[in-house]
């Protein structure tokens, strides 16, 4: 009987002895940190104007401004900002663009959005691809709507 005692007891004390040896090494893990909230003064920073120029209102009230709908969206090939657009602009006849955002935005999570555009700039060459019926500017904004997931 005093040998069966014996080996329960040295269970047990091995069993402490693990249990001891896991605390110290979790003690020994570092805390997870928390970000540290900094405040940046920015009142005496000077932005660079991107034009120099205004536009008055009447040159603005020119522009055509259209939602329009990504039909089709593709990378252009040798380009890292353009993407090529197809679009429904509601004209009955599609409309193709180039937009320099490729930074922010992946083709295939523009197909199917809406989004605005101006749609009587004059055409342009870009990468070698004739605008055509191009002669739009892609204005694509990322908003939170609360309705989608």
């Amino acid at each position: 009987m005093k040998a069966q005692g014996a080996a329960k007891n040295e269970a047990h004390n091995a069993a402490q002895t693990a249990g001891k040896a896991a605390e110290s090494v979790a003690e020994a893990a570092p805390a997870e940190t928390t970000p540290v909230k900094v405040d940046i003064d920015f009142s005496n920073v000077e932005v660079e104007p991107l034009f120099e120029d205004m536009v008055d209102f009447e040159t603005f009230s020119k522009s055509d401004f259209r939602a329009v709908k990504v039909k089709e969206c593709e990378a252009v090939p040798k380009s890292k900002k353009l993407l090529k657009f197809v679009l429904d602009d509601g004209s009955g006849e599609d409309r193709v663009i180039l937009s320099g955002i490729h930074d922010y935005y992946e083709p295939e999570e523009l197909v199917g959005k809406t989004l605005i555009a101006i749609v009587n700039l004059p055409p342009r060459k870009m990468m070698g691809i004739d605008s055509g019926r191009s002669k739009a500017l892609l204005r694509a904004n990322r908003i939170k709507d609360k309705t989608q997931p």
